[in-house]
C-alpha cells in the first residue's frame, strides 16, 4: 500500500502545481487580479460546484461495497449541512457569498470552459469503473481545493474583500484536505488489490485538471471581452 500511496501523492503534487501555474491563479497570488474577474469566477464556480452533491452521489453508486459508501457519507453530510459542526448547507453559504457581491446564479451564462468542466466531472463520476470517479473527485477536485482556494482568497484580499465575506472558501480550505484523504485511502485500497486501477485514477485526475485549466481560460476570455465592450461603449 505504501507504493500506491506514494504514487498518488506524487501525482497529486504535480496536478496541484500544474493548476496553480495558470495565469488566473498567478495573478491572484500576485495581487494583480481584478474584482470584476473574480466576480466572473464566483458565478462560474458556483454553477460548477452546484452539482457537487450529484457528482459525489454518482460516484458513490459505483463503489465496490457499502463500506466505502459509508466512509464517504460524512463528506455528503457536510455538503448538505447535516453534520453537527456544519449546520448550514454549503450551497447556502455560497449563495450568501454571491449576494454580498450582488451576484446570482439565476439565468447566469454558462461559459464553455465551465460546461466542459461539469461534463468531464460527470463523465468520470458516472463511469462504472469506480476508479475513474475516485480519481476525478480526489486528484481533480478535492485535493486541489486547499491550494486553489488559498490563491483565490489571496486575490480577494488584494481587492480589499474581508475574510468575513469569504467563509465558503476558508471553510473548504480547512475541510477538503480531510475529504481528499478519505477518498485517497479508498483509492489506495483499490489500487493495492488491482494495480491497473491506478492508471484509471491518474488519467481521470489529469482530465479534470485539463478541464479546470480550460475553465480558467474561459473566465479570462469572458473578462477581456467584457472589458473590451465597456471600452468601446465609452469611446462610442
Amino acid at each position: 500500500m505504501e507504493m500506491q500511496l506514494e504514487l498518488l501523492e506524487a501525482n497529486k503534487d504535480l496536478l496541484i502545481e500544474q493548476t496553480r501555474a495558470h495565469p488566473f491563479l498567478k495573478r491572484c497570488r500576485e495581487g494583480s487580479i481584478t474584482l470584476d474577474e473574480l466576480k466572473i469566477f464566483l458565478v462560474q464556480q458556483g454553477i460548477y460546484s452546484g452539482f457537487f452533491v450529484r457528482y459525489l452521489c454518482a460516484m458513490m453508486a459505483n463503489l465496490p461495497s457499502n463500506h466505502e459508501v459509508l466512509e464517504l457519507a460524512e463528506n455528503l453530510m457536510e455538503e448538505l449541512g447535516l453534520e453537527p459542526d456544519s449546520p448550514k448547507p454549503h450551497a447556502e453559504i455560497y449563495r450568501e457569498t454571491l449576494e454580498h457581491f450582488n451576484l446570482t446564479l439565476e439565468n447566469a451564462e454558462v461559459l464553455p470552459g465551465t460546461q466542459h468542466l461539469i461534463d468531464t466531472m460527470f463523465k468520470n463520476c458516472r463511469d462504472l469503473r469506480a476508479s475513474a470517479g475516485l480519481g476525478a473527485l480526489c486528484l481533480g477536485a478535492e485535493a486541489l481545493v486547499p491550494d486553489l482556494y488559498t490563491d483565490i482568497v489571496a486575490g480577494f484580499r488584494s481587492c480589499g474583500v474581508s475574510d468575513a465575506e469569504m467563509q465558503f472558501f476558508l471553510l473548504h480550505i480547512e475541510c477538503d484536505d480531510g475529504h481528499a484523504e478519505t477518498i485517497r485511502d479508498i483509492m489506495v485500497d483499490i489500487g493495492s488489490k488491482d494495480p491497473s486501477q491506478l492508471d484509471i485514477m491518474l488519467e481521470a485526475g489529469r482530465h479534470l485538471v485539463e478541464a479546470r485549466l480550460q475553465f480558467f481560460d474561459s473566465i479570462e476570455t469572458a473578462y477581456h471581452s467584457t472589458k473590451h465592450k465597456k471600452a468601446e461603449a465609452v469611446t462610442a
